[in-house]
């Protein structure tokens, strides 16, 4: 008998399974796909190497570095090019650079005087009754529609998406509410947290590997070893006594401990015969379709320098497109010399792709990126993967949904869920949450 079954295999189960074994628990990991990793896929293809899922992960704080360092990964790890700070915004037919300062700002085309003025303003804007308001009507009230329209909104589609007028400012960018709620307004949370007296933060960082983020998941996989069943679908979970039981395939395992590193809509179905009232809960959390095309372009074809992170599509354009990221400019050897490496993405929840067919997909990315980046021809490499629930979409109702599950994971005693669902969609928040679980009070006795 194991003392602790994850069942899921992505970044949060192996994290979780990791930092579980530290602690002294003997883990067992059960994964429907082979390799393990989820959303984390890494290829190489004609000389391209290309992520289909996650693109980067931003380092914040000490705890994922450190664990990098002692799973050894910590040499693989790649920075990002300095220019990929520069981010684009397509408007009036052109990309143009998001401002990096205010004199930057100040002469920047993105946003009309009137509403440059209007962020003046912004410290003396009243607090919103709203106990959960939407990303939206935050930006709104405190700094006009015109930052939503341009700047926010397209970093929200691109970044989880997502639709700002239905995602939970609370639950998706909790820091941004917290500066409001410490200082009245951004700027004066923004100055008073400059101010506070603590610990010299480090800078985040973005990183990737050498080849490919999907080294992460297999290098955690392969020093998990045995301990790691890959195609393993599990059909069900139920209890015997004190015990959870987990079934796949004819083969049964037990153990007083349960953790659930899945998608919601996966957890809902394991659970719909044990508390049927948690497993809708779970179903109720949306997960639009996206669909990443890795596009390789000979250099001559693209007329654009390519000179930073990528572009991104503001919605009020009336384009499908939600931006393309310049991936042979973020990291190296992403690209055969001669070569450029583009990623775009469609869908999202402000754009449904459907069953729509991938060819179709690939003609209005093409057709809606080449005029602004200055591409002839068709691309002489694609690379697509469509993802039939991508980003979990943290709504407005979305913390108090959390509470209300929470509530009922005390009546199933041994029952844990950690996956991207909640407390942050970023694959660093996945890899701190299941450091945060193994320090939690009930995981402290392995042998308890």
């Amino acid at each position: 008998m194991h003392k602790v079954i994850i069942i899921g295999g992505g970044i949060s189960g192996l994290a979780s399974a990791w930092f579980l074994r530290e602690k002294g628990w003997q883990p067992l990991i059960l994964e429907a796909g082979d390799p393990a990793g989820g959303s984390i896929c890494s290829r190489r293809e004609a000389g391209f190497l290309l992520d289909t899922g996650a693109n980067s992960m931003m380092l914040k704080g000490e705890i994922v570095p450190a664990w990098f360092r002692r799973i050894g990964m910590d040499g693989e790890m790649i920075e990002a090019n300095p220019l990929a700070k520069r981010r684009y915004v397509l408007k009036g037919g052109v990309p143009i650079a998001l401002p990096n300062g205010p004199l930057a700002f100040l002469r920047s085309p993105i946003l009309s005087l009137s509403a440059k003025a209007r962020l003046l303003g912004e410290p003396f804007r009243p607090r919103s009754t709203d106990p959960d308001e939407s990303i939206a009507a935050f930006v709104r009230r405190r700094l006009g529609p015109e930052v939503l329209d341009w700047m926010v909104d397209p970093f929200v589609s691109g970044v989880f998406a997502g639709d700002p007028e239905r995602l939970s400012l609370r639950a998706t960018l909790p820091r941004l509410a917290a500066l409001e709620d410490a200082g009245g307004s951004l700027l004066r949370g923004a100055w008073r947290a400059r101010q506070a007296k603590g610990p010299r933060r480090v800078a985040p960082r973005l990183v990737s590997f050498r080849n490919g983020l999907q080294m992460l998941p297999l290098k955690v996989a392969d020093l998990l070893g045995d301990a790691l069943h890959s195609g393993c679908i599990v059909e069900r979970i139920h209890r015997e006594g004190d015990l959870w039981v987990a079934e796949a395939a004819g083969q049964s395992w037990r153990a007083p401990r349960l953790v659930l590193a899945v998608p919601a809509y996966v957890a809902a179905q394991l659970l719909t015969p044990l508390h049927a009232e948690l497993a809708a809960e779970l179903d109720a959390i949306p997960y639009p379709s996206v669909m990443t095309m890795a596009l390789g372009f000979a250099q001559a074809q693209v007329a654009h320098a390519l000179d930073g992170f990528g572009m991104l599509i503001p919605r009020k354009l009336g384009l499908e497109t939600l931006g393309v990221l310049f991936s042979s400019t973020i990291f190296p050897g992403r690209a055969p010399a001669g070569q450029v490496l583009l990623t775009a993405f469609i869908g999202g929840a402000q754009n449904d792709i459907g069953a729509r067919p991938d060819a179709a997909l690939l003609s209005t990315v093409v057709q809606e990126i080449s005029p602004a980046l200055g591409i002839s021809g068709t691309p002489h490499f694609v690379h697509a993967r469509r993802w039939q629930r991508a980003i979990p979409q943290y709504e407005r109702g979305h913390l108090d949904r959390i509470r209300r599950i929470d509530a009922a994971l005390a009546t199933l005693p041994g029952l844990a869920f950690r996956a991207n669902w909640r407390d942050g969609v970023a694959l660093g928040d996945c890899i701190e949450n299941a450091a945060a679980l193994s320090e939690g009070e009930s995981w402290r006795d392995p042998v308890g």
